[in-house]
Parts: C-alpha cells; sequence; structure tokens
C-alpha cells in the first residue's frame, strides 16, 4: 500500500506507483520549508511591532542577551528590554502556538467527521471553557486552584463539555460522525446559554466586561510561568496528531477503507476527539475563544500542500502560527491605545476567506 494513495498495488508495478508519490513529497518540502521560515521570522518582526516600535536586530539581541548571553553588554533602553523580554515575545509565542493548534485540530476534525465545515469549537469544547472561565471571573468558583484559576477551570469546562459531548454521541457503544456533530452543537449551546446566564446574574459591570473580553479571545495575559505548559499540552496533542497521520487520511476516505486497511475507526476517531478537545481546552483555557482559525486555516494550507496529512499537519501549524500572530498584531496596533479582542479580528478577516474558500469547494461536498 503506497503511502499517500493508500492503493493497492502489485509487488511488480511497486516501484511505478511510489515514485509520483515520492516527487510530490519531494515538491511540497520547499513549500513546508518556506512556511517554517516566514513562521518563524513573522515572531520575530511580529515582537517589534506596536505602540513602542522596536527594529528587528535590537529584538534579536534583546532575545540572544536573555537566552544565551550574546550580547554581553546591553546597549538598548531598559524600557525595550522589559517590553519585549516581559511583554511581546511571552504574547507572540503563545499566539503561534495556539494559532498551530487550532489549525492542526481543524484538520483533524475536518478528516475525523468528513466535513470540510468542521472547526474545532464545533465540539462543545469552546463553551465549556467559557463556562469555566465565566465561573471563575464573577464567581470566583475555583480560587483555590491559585493564581491561574481562571485558566484551570476553563481547562476543566472543556473537559466537561467533552464529557457531555461523548455521552451524547455515543449510541450502541459507536460513535458516529453525524451523532457527534449534533452533540456538539447540542452541548455548545446549552453551555452558551450557561454563559450567558452567568454573565446576566453578575455582580458588577466591570465582570461582565471582563468574560466578554475573554469570551473574544486575548494574548494580553500571555506569560512565562504559562508558556511551558502550553507548550508541553498543545504540542504533545500536534504530536499525536501527525503521528496518526496516516490513520487520518484513511478516516477521510471513509470508514469502510479504514476497515479494509486494519484500522478501527471507532477507536481512532475516539482517540483523535479526545486529543483534539485537550488541544482546544488548553489553548482556550490561555487566550480565550478564538473563532475562524481552526475553520479557514485547513483549507489554506491545502491549497499550498495538498489532502495528504503528512504534508498537510505541518503545514496547518505553521499556517496557524502565522494567522495567529499577525491577527494579534492587527489587534493590538488599528485602534491605539486601545486593543481589540483578537477574535474580532480573525471573525472580520476570516469571514470573507471562509466564503471564498466555501465557493471554490467540489460540489459533492
Amino acid at each position: 500500500m503506497s503511502t499517500d494513495s493508500f492503493t493497492v498495488v502489485p509487488h511488480a508495478a511497486a516501484s511505478a506507483a511510489v515514485t509520483p508519490a515520492r516527487s510530490v513529497a519531494i515538491r511540497r518540502r520547499p513549500v513546508l520549508t518556506t512556511l517554517g521560515v516566514l513562521s518563524l521570522l513573522s515572531v520575530v518582526v511580529a515582537i517589534g511591532l506596536g505602540p513602542v516600535g522596536v527594529a528587528p536586530d535590537v529584538v534579536l539581541q534583546i532575545i540572544g542577551h536573555h537566552t544565551v548571553g550574546f550580547p554581553e553588554v546591553q546597549t538598548w533602553p531598559d524600557t525595550h528590554d522589559a517590553i519585549i523580554w516581559e511583554v511581546r515575545l511571552p504574547r507572540v509565542l503563545l499566539g503561534a502556538i495556539v494559532g498551530a493548534a487550532l489549525g492542526v485540530v481543524g484538520v483533524a476534525l475536518q478528516a475525523v467527521v468528513r466535513n470540510p465545515l468542521a472547526e474545532p469549537y464545533i465540539l462543545g469544547v469552546s463553551s465549556g471553557a467559557s463556562t469555566g472561565a465565566a465561573a471563575a471571573i464573577l464567581f470566583g468558583i475555583g480560587a483555590g486552584l491559585g493564581p491561574e484559576s481562571v485558566s484551570v477551570m476553563a481547562f476543566l469546562g472543556s473537559l466537561g463539555a467533552l464529557a457531555l459531548m461523548l455521552a451524547l454521541a455515543r449510541s450502541g457503544g459507536r460513535i458516529s460522525p453525524s451523532r457527534m456533530l449534533v452533540a456538539g452543537v447540542a452541548v455548545s449551546y446549552l453551555l452558551s446559554a450557561t454563559t450567558s446566564l452567568l454573565i446576566l446574574f453578575a455582580d458588577t459591570s466591570e465582570g461582565a466586561r471582563a468574560v466578554m473580553f475573554w469570551l473574544l479571545g486575548s494574548l494580553v495575559n500571555a506569560d512565562w510561568s504559562t508558556l511551558p505548559i502550553g507548550y508541553a499540552g498543545i504540542g504533545t496533542g500536534i504530536a499525536i496528531v501527525y503521528w496518526w497521520r496516516r490513520r487520518l487520511d484513511l478516516l477521510a476516505l471513509g470508514d469502510d477503507t479504514a476497515l479494509a486497511a486494519g484500522v478501527d475507526p471507532g477507536r481512532t476517531r475516539l482517540v483523535l476527539i479526545v486529543v483534539v478537545a485537550l488541544c482546544v481546552g488548553c489553548a482556550v483555557s490561555l487566550s480565550g475563544g478564538i473563532g475562524f482559525v481552526g475553520l479557514a486555516v485547513p483549507h489554506i494550507a491545502r491549497r499550498f500542500v495538498g489532502p495528504v496529512h503528512r504534508h498537510l499537519v505541518p503545514a496547518a501549524a505553521a499556517v496557524g502560527a502565522l494567522v495567529l500572530v499577525w491577527a494579534d498584531v492587527a489587534a493590538r496596533m488599528v485602534l491605539q491605545p486601545r486593543e481589540l479582542p483578537i477574535g474580532v479580528v480573525t471573525g472580520v478577516l476570516g469571514a470573507p476567506v471562509l466564503v471564498a474558500l466555501v465557493r471554490k469547494l467540489p460540489h459533492h461536498t
């Protein structure tokens, strides 16, 4: 069975069948390399952009000074050092990993449910995280969990939403894509209504505004204490999705194809749903709700590298990081000195992009 086409061929014709797949893979490598380089350059440039501009060479010097001790002598203002190292670098790094997570889980979900319009929040996980965060902000629930109680409650809320969705979607010991979609939508509406009810009963308007800003997404609370947890959790999820890239190819082709290849579609789908939910829960607990990235990025990545998940997963990670990093730059610069919620930026930019992509989808989808 060839890696990319899943076509069983006789041994004598194997080399002829594999050669085109290898040539396609070779053509994809420069694209992936370019996306990776652009992501790294974007991080450096985006760090220097804001109300106080810092040149890219100074940004690199500040990062080098704090990480490897070179240059040893500080030649830049202390204000620039604090802005870059304490504020913007954690913020851009958080945006990159959250964008990568949303792009990758969007790819995984579209394969799992075999629907090109599936997106990470379709499972209701985002709504669960929002409910948990609102409960923590407005009523102090989970205050004993420490200074990161809002993020912890958001993560616990996402896990609760996942458990509820799986309970509703399971029938006869199996979870079908259609039942999962319906259950996810039902859980999402239920928890969104619960969050609205919590805001309605809030004691202060300041608390309600804080919840609304958090629901629309923001990277303003990024700091060095939360980044390692976010990178570890999300990075593990992305690695699992990539490890199962061939299974994603099979699921996208249908359950019968997966079974014929020796893959249990029900078990594979369940594991991937849990991984996706944990990634989304971790991302939402750190940055709030950010829409459209997980929906549009997979389609953009496919136009660069095609539908094979071996190339699509890393491409979606790179494109997602690029999109969210630059959306955050726009969020903090468009209305200076005020800052827009990043979810507003992704919504304004993502809606027309999504419409254009949907119009170009094949009619049979």
